[in-house]
Protein backbone atom coordinates (compact mmCIF):
# COMPACT_ATOMS: atom_id res chain seq x y z
CA UNK A 1 0.00 0.00 0.00
CA UNK A 2 1.33 3.33 -0.68
CA UNK A 3 -0.43 6.84 -0.30
CA UNK A 4 -0.02 9.29 -2.27
CA UNK A 5 0.29 13.55 -1.09
CA UNK A 6 -2.93 14.39 -2.51
CA UNK A 7 -4.87 11.69 -0.33
CA UNK A 8 -3.16 13.07 2.87
CA UNK A 9 -5.48 15.75 5.23
CA UNK A 10 -4.24 17.03 8.34
CA UNK A 11 -5.70 14.20 11.22
CA UNK A 12 -4.90 11.07 8.63
CA UNK A 13 -4.22 8.20 10.72
CA UNK A 14 -1.30 5.55 9.80
CA UNK A 15 -2.94 2.28 8.86
CA UNK A 16 -2.64 -0.26 11.51
CA UNK A 17 0.69 -2.11 11.91
CA UNK A 18 1.49 -4.50 14.58
CA UNK A 19 4.06 -7.18 15.48
CA UNK A 20 4.18 -9.79 18.59
CA UNK A 21 7.44 -9.80 19.79
CA UNK A 22 9.29 -12.49 22.04
CA UNK A 23 12.37 -13.91 22.12
CA UNK A 24 12.32 -15.39 18.75
CA UNK A 25 12.13 -11.58 17.24
CA UNK A 26 14.45 -9.97 20.16
CA UNK A 27 16.98 -12.72 18.59
CA UNK A 28 16.73 -11.91 15.07
CA UNK A 29 17.07 -7.90 15.58
CA UNK A 30 20.25 -8.69 18.40
CA UNK A 31 21.93 -10.43 15.23
CA UNK A 32 21.81 -8.12 12.44
CA UNK A 33 22.52 -5.35 14.98
CA UNK A 34 25.00 -7.24 17.82
CA UNK A 35 22.41 -6.49 20.34
CA UNK A 36 22.92 -9.06 22.69
CA UNK A 37 22.52 -7.66 25.77
CA UNK A 38 22.12 -10.05 28.53
CA UNK A 39 18.66 -8.27 29.63
CA UNK A 40 16.78 -8.44 26.34
CA UNK A 41 17.92 -12.09 26.27
CA UNK A 42 17.78 -13.69 29.85
CA UNK A 43 14.70 -13.35 31.91
CA UNK A 44 16.99 -13.46 35.06
CA UNK A 45 19.09 -10.57 33.57
CA UNK A 46 15.55 -8.87 33.12
CA UNK A 47 15.07 -9.05 36.50
CA UNK A 48 18.40 -7.93 38.10
CA UNK A 49 18.38 -4.83 35.19
CA UNK A 50 14.77 -4.05 36.99
CA UNK A 51 11.79 -5.68 35.15
CA UNK A 52 9.85 -7.70 37.56
CA UNK A 53 8.84 -9.90 33.96
CA UNK A 54 11.98 -10.99 33.28
CA UNK A 55 13.88 -9.84 29.68
CA UNK A 56 12.63 -6.96 27.62
CA UNK A 57 12.49 -5.61 24.53
CA UNK A 58 14.92 -3.43 22.77
CA UNK A 59 14.13 0.16 22.30
CA UNK A 60 15.49 0.71 18.98
CA UNK A 61 13.75 -2.22 18.18
CA UNK A 62 10.64 -0.22 18.20
CA UNK A 63 12.44 2.46 16.20
CA UNK A 64 12.59 0.53 13.70
CA UNK A 65 9.06 -0.91 13.73
CA UNK A 66 8.17 3.19 13.50
CA UNK A 67 10.25 3.09 9.56
CA UNK A 68 8.62 -0.19 8.44
CA UNK A 69 5.07 1.78 9.26
CA UNK A 70 5.98 4.76 7.86
CA UNK A 71 7.59 2.81 4.22
CA UNK A 72 4.96 0.68 4.00
CA UNK A 73 2.31 3.34 4.28
CA UNK A 74 3.98 5.55 1.67
CA UNK A 75 5.73 2.43 -0.49
CA UNK A 76 8.98 2.86 -2.85
CA UNK A 77 8.46 6.49 -3.82
CA UNK A 78 8.27 8.19 -0.54
CA UNK A 79 11.23 9.03 1.55
CA UNK A 80 11.63 8.85 5.57
CA UNK A 81 13.22 11.93 6.12
CA UNK A 82 13.30 12.02 9.87
CA UNK A 83 11.78 9.90 12.80
CA UNK A 84 12.69 10.55 16.52
CA UNK A 85 11.40 8.90 19.49
CA UNK A 86 11.75 8.47 23.12
CA UNK A 87 11.16 5.03 25.46
CA UNK A 88 8.95 5.84 27.88
CA UNK A 89 7.86 2.01 28.88
CA UNK A 90 9.20 -1.51 28.78
CA UNK A 91 8.07 -3.94 25.56
CA UNK A 92 7.38 -6.53 27.79
CA UNK A 93 7.90 -10.49 26.08
CA UNK A 94 4.84 -11.69 24.12
CA UNK A 95 3.62 -7.99 23.84
CA UNK A 96 1.92 -7.00 20.65
CA UNK A 97 3.11 -3.42 19.43
CA UNK A 98 0.97 -1.40 17.08
CA UNK A 99 2.50 1.88 15.48
CA UNK A 100 0.00 4.02 15.64
CA UNK A 101 0.13 7.93 13.75
CA UNK A 102 -1.17 10.96 13.19
CA UNK A 103 -0.58 13.42 10.10
CA UNK A 104 -0.15 16.57 11.74
CA UNK A 105 1.11 19.21 9.33
CA UNK A 106 1.17 18.94 5.21
CA UNK A 107 3.45 21.81 3.33
CA UNK A 108 5.10 22.08 -0.20
CA UNK A 109 8.49 23.08 0.64
CA UNK A 110 11.14 23.92 -2.14
CA UNK A 111 9.05 21.81 -4.43
CA UNK A 112 8.89 18.77 -2.06
CA UNK A 113 5.77 17.64 -0.56
CA UNK A 114 6.33 16.89 2.72
CA UNK A 115 4.06 15.53 5.79
CA UNK A 116 4.62 15.35 9.50
CA UNK A 117 3.80 13.06 12.08
CA UNK A 118 3.10 12.63 15.33
CA UNK A 119 3.67 8.72 16.19
CA UNK A 120 3.90 6.09 18.78
CA UNK A 121 4.28 2.40 19.57
CA UNK A 122 1.41 1.40 22.18
CA UNK A 123 1.50 -2.10 23.76
CA UNK A 124 -1.13 -4.95 23.96
CA UNK A 125 -3.02 -2.74 26.67
CA UNK A 126 -2.82 0.44 24.31
CA UNK A 127 -0.93 2.50 26.89
CA UNK A 128 1.97 4.72 24.72
CA UNK A 129 5.21 3.21 24.74
CA UNK A 130 7.36 5.39 22.49
CA UNK A 131 5.83 8.92 21.23
CA UNK A 132 7.91 10.81 18.83
CA UNK A 133 7.69 12.09 15.46
CA UNK A 134 8.20 11.07 11.42
CA UNK A 135 8.89 13.35 8.59
CA UNK A 136 7.99 11.93 5.11
CA UNK A 137 8.61 12.95 1.46
CA UNK A 138 6.10 12.29 -1.28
Amino acid sequence: MSVTFDEIEIGTKLPTWSRKTSFAEWNRYAAVNEEFVPFHMDDEAGRRAGNEQGAFGMGNLRYAYIVNALHDWIGDEGRVQEVGCQYRAINQKDDVLTVVGEVTEKNTIDGKNVVRLDVNVVNSNGEPTCPGHAVIEL
